[in-house]
This record gives C-alpha cells, structure tokens and sequence, in this order.
C-alpha cells in the first residue's frame, strides 16, 4: 500500500464519501472510524467501530488506528463532528456541553498528537486535515458549544502547523469549512426549537432550495487540497474557495 488514509466518522455523510472514493484504489490503506458499525467492506480498508468520547478506549485502539509500514502519504482526517445540543446558554444540559467538546475538539486533539508522535519519523508526504466550520469565525445563537468547540480545532491546528515548522518535520495541517452539506448535521440543526436558534428559518430554506452541497462534493474538494497540498497557503481554508 502506498498511501494511508484514516478518516473518523467514516459511515456517513462526508467520511463515508472519503473512504468510497479512496476504496477504490487498491494503492490506498484507509482505516475507518465510526460510532456505528460501517456497511462499507473491502479487502483495503480496516472498519473500527469506536466511540470517539470513550477516550479509554480510544487510547487502547492506538495500535488499530495507526497501522505500521512505509507509506508514500500518510493522511489524518478528522472528519467526526456533532453539532450537539440546539439551545441558548441557560437550556443546555452540562452532559451535552461535555460531549460536543469531547467529540469536536479533545478526540481529533488526540488523534493529532499520536499522529504526530508515531509517523514525525517517517519519509512520507504527511497530512492532517481537520474538518471546521465556518461557524468557528462566527458568532451564533444556539451553537456556542460547536462554535467554539470548532474554533478550539482551528487554534490547535494553526499551533501544529507552527509546531512542524519549528521541528522541520514537514507535517502539512489544515482546518477546512466545508461549506454547508447536505448530511444527517443538517437534519439535526432543522430540527432546532426556534427559541434556541434565531437562524431556524434560513437552514430550513437551504434545504428546500437544494442549496445544499452533497458529501460527494465536499469529499472531492478535501481530496483535491490534500493532494495539492503545498499549493495551499495557511491553515484555514474553506471549499468554497477553490
């Protein structure tokens, strides 16, 4: 195998459209993460079912989810993501609080870190993508915990980047928007209380309109930027913009 891709959140939506797309080249190793078992089944990929928020367990699966071997690319997608409870400060449950900072900021921290730590050595064309939102550089209304939970992923990455730099390691990180895509997030944020999300309406609009981009689409534009890596300039960057 030529390159490996491990990619979280790996059974639906933009994760499941990665590792498809990837499947498809029998050079690709792809090591897939996700709460729910995957349907996906192909002799190139290692399907893990895994609970990000179980950080024991997470840890216990460092072997399975950083596999050893000479690899021309090796490629970090920390795709997972939750949007978490819809609600104004005051209405949120503290579980909910906890758990969307566990999901979106301290699992792909993790992640990162043994990334790092296991393939810094490795002659490879190494590649972290962290999977942001555009919500991380603004502020909405019953979103504070993805917001900022998401503008936690940005700083991290910016850091790292900062950090391979120092180390000469030539590890390349990015956060990337996505833009709005047509996944089960999207279901989840049309199902708001309106008292606990001003923007209800637009959302709800989005999808009638078909405004909405597919997870084909997004999938394609990551893969696009991860391998024209060094064409990109900066840690964040949005799929709109290319």
């Amino acid at each position: 195998m030529k390159s490996l891709y491990i990619i979280t959140g790996s059974s639906k939506g933009i994760g499941l459209a990665l590792l498809k797309s990837l499947a498809k080249d029998a050079n690709n190793f792809i090591v897939g993460i996700a709460r729910s078992e995957s349907k996906e089944q192909h002799e190139n990929v290692r399907n893990l079912s895994l609970d990000l928020g179980n950080f024991d367990l997470l840890r216990q699966s460092f072997d399975q989810i950083f596999p050893e071997g000479a690899f021309e690319n090796l490629v970090l997608i920390n795709n997972a993501g939750w949007i978490g409870q819809i609600d104004h400060l005051g209405n949120l449950k503290a579980k909910s609080i906890r758990d969307i900072f566990n999901i979106n900021t301290i699992a792909p921290a993790m992640l990162m870190n043994e990334f790092i730590s296991r393939y810094t050595e490795s002659s490879g064309n190494k590649t972290i993508i962290n999977i942001s939102s555009g919500a991380a550089r603004k502020a909405v209304d019953g979103w504070s915990g993805y917001s900022s939970s998401k503008a936690a992923l940005n700083m991290i990455s910016e850091v790292a980047q900062e950090e391979a730099d120092l180390d000469n390691t030539g590890i390349k990180v990015f956060a990337v928007a996505p833009g709005v895509v047509d996944t089960e997030m999207q279901s989840n944020i049309r199902s708001a209380p309106e008292s606990g999300f001003s923007k209800l309406e637009k959302f709800k609009g989005l999808k009638s309109e078909n405004a909405l981009s597919s997870a084909t689409e997004a999938a394609e534009k990551i893969l696009y930027l991860v391998k024209n890596r060094d064409q990109f300039k900066g840690v964040l960057q949005d799929v709109r913009e290319f």
